[in-house]
């Protein structure tokens, strides 16, 4: 099986690469491609030393796999060509999430909808992955009405300039910004960048692709998404109204049965999750689960994941393991 990651050099790209070797995923010959800047580069997989390579070297290697983190415009323009060769793009931008072509994969909840015919796969934002597992099983039991969000996101979701911002305002030195505001002792309501309608693209993706990976148009979603200086994961407010009624004890006992849910939730021994607690784990975790006493079958909950694994590098390889799996490539 010989693997290409496309954007081997970044945050994201790190982290497949640590994924991948973690979980021993059957690679043959691993190709680590980048933009030319980053050409002829080493860096290290299992122990050995490979050398970065371009777009059209690796298109030319003829990989079955290419998994992309090189942001929007680069899958735009590249993963086509890769198609084209034959290759099956596994893609963490959002260039193509809401295409209705492509298919928005959790592996947990609808891997199964993959085809040998899907060529250019769609790895959900990070934000959306972890509140959609953690509330799909919910869903398919109590039929979620509406669902409202408000996210606590980690620094490391902009990059490796947005954490150098971060450290550098923290140790009182100059450095290039990622953001139009300091970070450090500071929350900004304002991830990616504002729509006609007031919401930022960031919020807008977690209320389309919630619907498409959920395949529920009716499910009613609102989000407000924020940048908190903090590294390690992702935290979320959600709040979810549901048509049936439910025990608490019956959601519990169905987020046990979740795939990809840990629940930490034993609030007199001060058990919640946490970012630091998240950090380089798989699960996503679940606690504070409480009804909202304002109105009947409804739900408050916090949800916290890593979201350079479970939020982007470890969904990407698990697509990736899906279509080994059921000979999809």
């Amino acid at each position: 099986m010989k693997v290409a990651v496309v954007g081997a050099t970044g945050l994201v790209g790190g982290e497949i690469l640590k994924v991948l070797a973690e979980r021993d995923f059957p690679v043959t010959e691993l190709l680590l491609v980048a933009s030319e800047r980053s050409v002829g580069k080493q860096m290290e997989f299992k122990g050995k030393q490979i050398k970065v390579i371009g777009m059209q070297d690796a298109i030319a290697a003829a990989p079955q796999i290419a998994i992309f983190s090189a942001g929007g415009s680069t899958s735009t323009e590249w993963a086509p060509k890769f198609a084209e060769a034959g290759i099956v793009v596994v893609d963490n931008s959002s260039a193509w999430r809401m295409d209705p072509t492509k298919k928005l994969v959790v592996p947990e909840i609808n891997a199964k909808e993959l085809t040998k015919e899907d060529k250019i796969i769609a790895n959900p934002n990070c934000s959306t992955i972890q509140m959609v597992v953690a509330l799909n099983k919910l869903h398919e039991e109590l039929k979620a009405k509406r669902i409202v969000v408000s996210t606590y996101q980690s620094v490391t979701g902009t990059g490796v300039k947005a954490v150098d911002q971060l450290m550098n305002e923290r140790a009182g030195k100059e450095g290039a910004k990622a953001y139009p505001y300091t970070i450090d002792l500071n929350v900004l309501p304002h991830i990616d960048v504002f729509q006609d309608n007031g919401y930022t693209k960031e919020e807008m993706k977690m209320i389309l692709e919630t619907k498409k990976i959920m395949s529920d148009d009716s499910i009613r979603v609102t989000a407000t998404a924020v940048r908190i200086p903090v590294m390690g994961g992702h935290s979320e407010s959600v709040n979810v109204e549901f048509e049936k009624d439910f025990t608490l004890d019956e959601v519990y006992h169905i987020l046990r049965e979740t795939e990809g849910v840990k629940v930490v939730d034993d609030v007199k021994n001060l058990q919640y999750p946490m970012p630091k607690d998240a950090h380089g784990k798989d699960e996503v975790l679940v606690g504070r689960v409480r009804l909202d006493e304002t109105q009947p079958r409804t739900l408050n909950m916090w949800i916290v994941a890593d979201n350079l694994r479970k939020g982007a590098a470890t969904n990407a390889v698990q697509i990736a393991e899906y279509l080994v799996k059921h000979e999809l490539v």
